[in-house]
């Protein structure tokens, strides 16, 4: 399986390091977020990994929601369930939920249809800085702090129309920015296709924190070592 390189199990709980986490953001994501370096003073696993892991115990089902509730740290003992009111939920040994997870319809194991779909969507996902954030937020006049960037994993929910597309992929459709102080909430619309064919849909929302004027200098500086630490990162494996 293709994660288990990124999380390890000790009879019914599940850790993730602090270096698994960060070695998935980047090689599986592209993602250079600071709060998934392993080093982080704030570090958190990255939600996608979380969404992968539910979906390799799970399955693949055609409508999906997800909701993040906190932040999950270092090596915390982790719990995948599904209660009987069908909402699976990821908690720690005290019962604090970081993730849940609503579903329906009709489910696949099929783990290449489930990989397939897991890359796609983390690859999506990965693009959030600064393909995605980086125009909206020029379009608005802020930024987050250049110091302290924190953009956090809200919500995610898909609908797909069958569950065999073949080397599926996702297309961003819509993309807004609503600001409220120095909070900004963001909202990705996509749409889901393989061989050609629309099959599905979905959006993500996604909170920026700590937001000032934008600077363009400032900006630039963040993306130049985004691509930097992509460089060097890639250059290593």
């Amino acid at each position: 399986m293709f994660l288990d390189d990124y999380h390890s199990r000790t009879g019914s709980r599940i850790h993730i390091t602090a270096d698994q986490a960060s070695r998935f953001a980047k090689r599986v994501a592209g993602d250079y977020n600071p709060i998934h370096n392993a080093d982080a003073r704030r570090f958190c696993v990255p939600g996608d990994l979380l969404f992968a892991l539910v979906l390799a115990h799970f399955g693949l089902s055609q409508n999906m929601t997800f909701r993040f509730l906190s932040m999950v740290g270092d090596s915390v003992p982790l719990t995948f369930s599904e209660g009987e009111d069908g909402v699976i939920r990821v908690l720690d040994d005290a019962d604090k939920c970081y993730l849940e997870v609503c579903r329906d319809g009709e489910v696949t194991h099929d783990e290449a249809v489930v990989e397939a779909f897991t890359r796609c969507y983390v690859a999506f996902s990965g693009k959030n800085f600064p393909h995605y954030l980086k125009p909206l937020m020029e379009d608005h006049g802020v930024m987050f702090n250049p110091r302290r960037p924190l953009v956090i994993y809200d919500s995610m929910g898909f609908s797909l129309n069958r569950l065999d597309g073949d080397d599926p992929g996702l297309e961003l459709l819509a993309s807004s920015l609503d600001v409220a102080g120095k909070r900004g909430d963001v909202k990705l619309d996509f749409r889901i296709v393989a061989g050609g064919e629309e099959i599905g849909s979905g959006a993500k929302k996604l909170v920026v924190s700590g937001l000032c004027d934008y600077d363009a200098g400032a900006m630039d500086d963040i993306v130049d070592e985004f691509y930097r630490l992509k460089a060097d990162h890639e250059a290593s494996w």
